[in-house]
């Protein structure tokens, strides 16, 4: 059974108006709604979403109507009141988001009241999708308006399926940390199970984001939050290919191709529409076509620019600025070239119903698709899947997302005026051949990659990663098996712990010195060595000294550099395995070239190790370092028996013979335990994990996969365990001399 699918966006893809006392509804613009519109119909969905209908001040009765009418349609209204739409649309969105994600960040303006708006509108989505969400839904979030919205969900529904994708690009860094609500931004789509962007461009961006400023790490395109496994992938979005490609059959469309060669009789044709956004660059391209009737005089009376202009967002002063340029440049080009039987440019400011836009795009030989920054521009899409043969060639943006599927396209940078205008030259140009190869390549690959498989792809990489996580958190201890151990252990008469110490007993510090053992940890181990049925070994990488210094009065065995040293209970430290350090002279010069390159890194000189500590360096620049001093050590250490690990944010470089598991094998030999425990947080560890006995208890700190038989989810629940092991033990009064 098809599982069902919650849409939640901010426009619904219908929109209602009121005229008098009656209700209407016609079709939402905008990408997204054209885009999905014809997928929620086919199955079984819903779409929650605002419908256009602003409330000075909420109405039940007008509500009730709306939601009636939205229901048959399959669509979930959320009610917006005018000052609501105003600080949360129009202000954070559009005066704040919008710019700054599309790198205009000097457009961007950050007001709290609007940022309060952003936060209470999210909340209001939130009510609806957890007010009908079913614990088998799919919830899909869309676009930059509710961010917030994945992490309001999760924090209600902690189980629930969400996915989120963004329309829009992922601004990098440096710009999107301008933003003053930054953290509470990215902590609000990392609640998504899936997020997804059009571009890998954007994709790295965000995980660069998301490293550097809420410090997360991520493997593979899987983003480790906190105690979650969050998947980011890219998207680019389809189109629904075969409704753009029959529609030129349609009769009404053939009318209005007649309409529109009548008008324009001769010559060719150049297309140019978009939403009247100051991103999509209309000022440039006809700046460009300026350019060109100067440079090329034989073009004069014919070819004609049909440059339609969609209102968007007519009340913010920065459009009514962008209009204002339009109007002028147009007059400007009519003026100039214009001729009693020929305007250069026909400018349209309207949008166009589905027919006369289809018939746009099948007479036009060029079309100009040219926005200064752009998520992935669909109209791009629409316009090739009604071309046939040769008849017709793209001018795209190279700062379009679409321009990472559509190379064969005429690719521009749009601010090089020059570069423009020569473009539209070799697109009029160029032949009916050559036209027709790269419009059938690119018709091919949006043929293959359309909206079905848009939607679907993403739906399937959804599932998969839930199901990952559904599989990690059946590892996950829960109370039944936390009294499992509890019985196991009080039931026992000879056990043995071994704890990795850094990232299990204490969280990662940001410097070595700083995560000596803190009084609770002394009360732990104290309380379990008073017990004389247990044997407790501590494991780390450190140093022998350090861990002396820290644990030596403990009447506890001690497990130094990964495996090298070992030293039991009231005994002095033996060398567990013969290994040589030579290799420190040849490898200590490479390590510290990378320290003196990456700013806030150390190394730390173990006897028989180096460890190359990062935590406190630049993420992004850390991170590339890592990667550099991977590749440099593997060529120069494959004749010298070194394995290199990788653990929290730390870099070691040891002899491949040192291994924690063969150190423990020490404690296993020439004993018999009936309880065994281990814990462990890093990849050393696993090496613990795997010679221990089925029947030992085996413990993960963290999400990532393992070895061990269960995970716990941090170093506060550890011992918590540990304490409630030395809480629930009963000791026989033979054992204590009583």
């Amino acid at each position: 059974m098809t599982r069902r699918l919650l849409i939640v966006s901010n426009r619904l893809p219908v929109t209602i108006q009121k005229r008098g006392a009656e209700y209407s509804i016609q079709e939402s613009i905008g990408g997204l709604a054209t885009g999905l519109g014809s997928i929620y119909q086919t199955r079984d969905s819903l779409w929650i979403g605002w419908p256009g209908f602003i409330q000075k001040r909420p109405n039940q009765t007008e509500q009730d109507q709306i939601s009636d009418i939205l229901n048959k349609r399959q669509c979930k209204p959320v009610f917006l009141t005018e000052s609501e739409y105003e600080k949360y649309y129009n202000g954070l969105c559009n005066k704040a988001i919008w710019p700054l994600f599309h790198y205009f960040y000097q457009y961007a303006l950050y007001d709290p009241s609007e940022w309060k708006a952003y936060t209470s509108v999210n909340k209001k989505f939130c009510d609806m999708v957890c007010s009908i969400a079913r614990s088998d839904d799919i919830i899909w979030v869309h676009d930059y308006q509710l961010m917030l919205l994945p992490g309001m969900i999760r924090e209600r529904l902690p189980d629930a399926t969400i996915g989120f994708f963004l329309h829009i690009p992922f601004p990098p860094f440096e710009l999107f940390r301008l933003i003053p609500w930054r953290k509470e931004i990215l902590s609000g789509l990392v609640g998504a199970d899936l997020i997804g962007f059009h571009t890998i461009e954007y994709l790295n961006y965000f995980l660069n984001n998301i490293r550097r400023i809420l410090g997360f790490e991520h493997e593979v395109m899987q983003i480790k939050a906190g105690n979650r496994l969050v998947k980011v992938d890219t998207f680019p979005m389809g189109i629904d290919y075969q409704k753009f490609a029959l529609a030129s059959q349609r009769p009404q469309v053939k009318k209005e191709i007649t309409k529109l060669r009548k008008d324009i009789s001769k010559g060719k044709i150049i297309l140019s529409i978009d939403r009247l956004d100051y991103t999509k660059g209309v000022p440039l391209r006809l700046q460009a076509f300026e350019k060109f009737l100067e440079d090329y005089p034989d073009f004069r009376e014919n070819v004609t620019l049909i440059l339609v202009a969609v209102p968007s967002r007519v009340h913010i002063d920065r459009y009514e600025e962008l209009k204002h340029d339009v109007d002028y440049l147009v007059g400007k080009i009519n003026g100039m070239y214009g001729t009693m039987n020929w305007t250069p440019v026909r400018y349209m400011y309207t949008s166009l119903p589905f027919n006369r836009l289809i018939a746009a795009y099948k007479i036009a030989d060029l079309a100009l698709i040219t926005p200064l920054r752009d998520g992935m521009n669909l109209m791009a899409k629409e316009y090739l899947a009604t071309k046939e043969g040769g008849s017709g060639m793209l001018v795209l943006s190279e700062f379009a997302g679409a321009s990472k599927e559509l190379g064969e396209a005429i690719l521009i940078n749009p601010n090089d005026i020059k570069e423009f205008s020569s473009a539209i030259y070799d697109g009029l140009i160029l032949s009916d051949e050559e036209k027709a190869t790269r419009i059938a390549t690119m018709q091919n690959r949006l043929q293959r990659y359309d909206l079905k498989r848009w939607t679907n792809d993403f739906l399937d990489v959804l599932d998969r990663i839930k199901k990952l996580q559904e599989m990690l958190s059946a590892t996950w201890i829960d109370k039944k098996t936390v009294s499992t151990i509890c019985n196991s252990y009080d039931n026992s008469v000879s056990r043995v712990f071994f704890l990795d110490y850094d990232g299990t007993l204490v969280q990662i510090a940001r410097t070595p010195e700083l995560a000596k053992p803190d009084p609770e940890i002394y009360s732990i181990l104290t309380s379990l060595t008073n017990d004389p049925r247990n044997q407790v070994v501590i494991i780390s990488g450190r140093d022998r000294h350090v861990l002396d210094t820290w644990f030596g009065m403990l009447p506890i065995g001690l497990i130094s550099e990964h495996g090298i040293w070992v030293k039991e209970a009231g005994k002095e430290w033996e060398m567990n395995i013969t290994v040589s350090n030579d290799w420190k002279n040849e490898i200590r010069p490479i390590v510290e070239v990378y320290v003196d390159r990456t700013p806030g890194s150390f190394v730390e000189e173990k006897e028989f190790s180096l460890a190359w500590h990062y935590r406190n360096s630049d993420p992004g620049l850390a991170g590339m370092r890592a990667i550099e001093l991977r590749e440099d050590l593997i060529l120069r250490t494959k004749n010298l028996n070194l394995n290199l690990l990788e653990g929290h944010k730390v870099f070691e470089i040891k002899n491949s013979d040192i291994n924690k598991g063969i150190a423990v094998q020490r404690w296993m030999k020439p004993k018999m335990f009936d309880f065994i425990f281990a814990a462990g947080d890093d990849l050393t560890d696993e090496d613990i994990f795997s010679v221990l006995s089925p029947d030992a208890y085996t413990i993960k700190v963290g999400p990532n996969p393992s070895l061990a038989q269960f995970s716990i989810r941090s170093v506060d629940q550890m011992r918590e365990l540990l304490k409630r092991l030395i809480q629930n033990s009963r000791i026989p009064s033979g054992l204590t001399g009583e």
